[in-house]
């Protein structure tokens, strides 16, 4: 498992988003998770409860332009390709609204069910799942998309397609609460794969593909 990165110069505006640090309780599951284990379905359990209780005032809270500016610039900078568009950890559908502007979203799929709730519905077809245990076929995503989520690495690799884009979006930088480093994304996809990147608004992005 190894990757490189390839980090463009930003043209958009960068801020320095409000600090929540590396104490952030999810960043030690966000760590195992990406390692390859910590998930389990008490561990599921808690955590579609948290998102189910920051439902309410999770769309105004992450649909500003500033917040959505790294996936806004990956859009348009990261060579993302088109095809079959599958959002994971899509929430209340914030990012959903914004790819939904570049291509029709094939399905967009969350944890928490009041989240979806909130979602919606003419945006894209939105489906409670699992992320360790995706509802989709093997190599059946073109584009997969992830703001601010957790890395469920094989699962991901087994669903996207041989060709495809993997999208990986943290809003907040380094102060994103579900936060991997840049260079963890790559390794912790299974294989070998490359990654375009960039700095915007209050975060940064990647494009990665398979080398």
């Amino acid at each position: 498992m190894s990757g490189t990165i390839s980090w463009l110069k930003p043209e958009r505006e960068v801020v320095k988003p409000a600090r929540f640090g590396s104490d952030h309780p999810m960043r030690t599951v966000t760590e195992q998770i990406g390692s390859g284990g910590g998930w389990s379905p008490e561990r599921a359990s808690f955590v579609a409860g948290v998102f189910d209780q920051l439902s309410v005032d999770w769309h105004a809270d992450h649909s500003g332009d500033l917040r959505l500016a790294p996936l806004e610039d990956a859009l348009d900078r990261g060579d993302v390709g088109r095809g079959r568009w599958v959002e994971i950890g899509c929430g209340t559908g914030a990012a959903t609204e914004r790819i939904a502007t570049r291509g029709p979203v094939a399905a967009a799929l969350d944890l928490s069910p009041r989240m979806l709730a909130l979602a919606d519905s003419s945006v894209a077809p939105f489906v409670r799942a699992d992320a360790s245990a995706l509802p989709l076929a093997t190599g059946s995503v073109d584009v997969m998309v992830l703001v601010n989520m957790f890395m469920f690495a094989a699962e991901y690799d087994r669903a996207l397609a041989p060709g495809g884009r993997f999208v990986w979006i943290s809003t907040m930088g380094d102060e994103t609460p579900i936060y991997l480093p840049p260079q963890e994304v790559v390794e912790f996809l299974p294989g070998h794969w490359t990654a375009i990147g960039s700095y915007a608004g209050t975060g940064f992005w990647l494009v990665v593909r398979r080398s």
